[in-house]
């Protein structure tokens, strides 16, 4: 399995990185894909993909939450990291409609620049759209219609959301939400094609079933992906190997 999602050099893993790595290896998760959020999060990230080269592989983007007043001059430091290279993704980039709409159009100004960097680098973008899939959806269209690659991470939309996204040439980032017993989206992803599906975990957040409300891991990838190989009606190891295989389409693994 792929954790094509994951913040665990948050510091809520400090005090035991080494075991967290360990148990995600037991649990059989091969690589953990490091969305970047701002500029303080840049050398915790860098730290930890050091720490664990080949395992845990950096993106470089600015969270559509930390789109403020300076974006401008934060936005064009993370360019210049991210065209220096070493990042396997650009992200984490999208649009954010949940908390503050004061910021709106320029995380609308900032997602399409980023986007604009994906497709000069030949990367593919890790999306959040929280509270705004459709529009994000908008924005990306043009750059997928000249081959960028994108993953709409821990899709929540509804069923036509999802059939549009597939059709547009998305993928879908399946994290804990599915295992939740107040969550439709095990019943909307079970209609959708397997080769168009990533799982993640968006550790230390969302945590599955039966972990909800403690911190969330990469080796809690296992029950994502058990619950989501239940929806599709396959085997936890096949729904394994495609989701791998998927992740190592779109990532270039």
């Amino acid at each position: 399995m792929i954790d094509t999602h994951s913040h665990i050099y948050h510091k809520e893993f400090d005090a035991d990185l080494d075991a967290v790595i360990e148990r995600a290896k037991a649990a059989g998760v091969s690589h953990v894909l490091l969305p970047n959020i701002d500029l303080d999060s840049v050398e915790r990230m860098h730290k930890l993909a050091e720490l664990y080269p080949g395992y845990c592989l950096p993106m470089m983007g600015l969270h559509p939450c930390d789109v403020d007043a300076g974006w401008k001059q934060e936005l064009d430091t993370l360019g210049e990291l991210l065209h220096r290279g070493g990042y396997i993704a650009v992200g984490e980039v999208g649009l954010d409609k949940h908390w503050d709409l004061t910021f709106y159009d320029a995380q609308c100004d900032a997602l399409a620049v980023q986007f604009g960097w994906a497709l000069e680098l030949n990367l593919p973008v890790s999306i959040h759209s929280r509270k705004a899939t459709d529009e994000a959806m908008k924005i990306a269209e043009p750059f997928m219609a000249k081959g960028m690659k994108a993953v709409l991470h821990c899709f929540g939309g509804s069923a036509q959301q999802a059939e549009r996204a597939i059709d547009m040439g998305f993928a879908l980032g399946v994290g804990g939400v599915i295992t939740y017993h107040n969550s439709n989206l095990a019943e909307i992803l079970s209609a959708c094609t397997p080769e168009a599906l990533v799982l993640e975990t968006d550790a230390p957040f969302l945590s599955p079933v039966p972990y909800r409300g403690k911190r969330n891991e990469p080796a809690y990838l296992k029950e994502i992906n058990a619950r989501l190989a239940a929806a599709l009606g396959i085997e936890p190891e096949v729904c394994a190997a495609q989701t791998s295989t998927n992740a190592r389409r779109i990532f270039g693994l």
